[in-house]
C-alpha cells in the first residue's frame, strides 16, 4: 500500500493534535471531579500538565513526537508513577473517566476507533503501573506505540 492509500493512524482517526489536547483535558477534569481518579492529582501537577499528556498520548498513538522530542522519556513517565502498587480502584476509576471523557472531547463515536482508544488507554495505564521502584527503571525505556492491531515495538 503507497504512502498516500494507508491506513490513518489512532491518532489521525480520533482527529490529531486537537482531538487529543481536547480528550486529555477532558479526563483530567473528570478525574478532578472523581473521589477516586482524583488522588494521584491532589499533590499538585506540572503547569502543563494536560498539554504534556496530550503529546504523550499523541505520540504513543501515532502522532508526532511531540513528547519525546524534548517534554519527556518513557522512564520519566514511568519512574513519576512508580512505586505506588496496585491500585485497581484508582485503575477503573480512571478509565471510567477515560471513557466520558470520549464524549466530551467530541472523538468521533465510530467503532472501532472508541473500543480501540478504550482498549488502548487500558494497556497503557498497565505500563506506568507495574510497581517498579522509581530507582529500577531503565533509562533506555521506549515510549510504546499502540495501532489498529494493539501495541507494537
Amino acid at each position: 500500500m503507497s504512502e498516500a492509500t494507508q491506513a490513518p493512524t489512532v491518532y489521525e482517526a480520533a482527529g490529531g493534535a486537537d482531538a487529543i489536547r481536547r480528550l486529555a483535558e477532558a479526563w483530567h477534569a473528570r478525574c478532578l471531579a472523581d473521589p477516586i481518579a482524583e488522588h494521584p492529582f491532589s499533590h499538585g501537577t506540572h503547569p502543563q500538565h494536560t498539554e504534556r499528556l496530550a503529546a504523550y498520548w499523541g505520540e504513543m498513538l501515532g502522532g508526532p513526537p511531540a513528547f519525546t522530542s524534548g517534554l519527556g522519556t518513557e522512564a520519566d513517565v514511568v519512574r513519576m508513577h512508580s512505586g505506588n502498587g496496585p491500585h485497581p480502584e484508582l485503575d477503573t476509576a480512571a478509565e471510567c473517566c477515560f471513557v466520558k471523557a470520549l464524549d466530551d472531547a467530541q472523538i468521533p463515536d465510530e467503532e472501532p476507533l472508541r473500543t480501540n482508544l478504550i482498549d488502548w488507554f487500558r494497556w497503557s495505564s498497565s505500563l506506568v503501573n507495574h510497581g517498579f521502584r522509581k530507582d529500577e527503571v531503565d533509562d533506555g525505556l521506549r515510549l510504546p506505540k499502540w495501532t489498529w492491531g494493539g501495541p507494537v515495538e
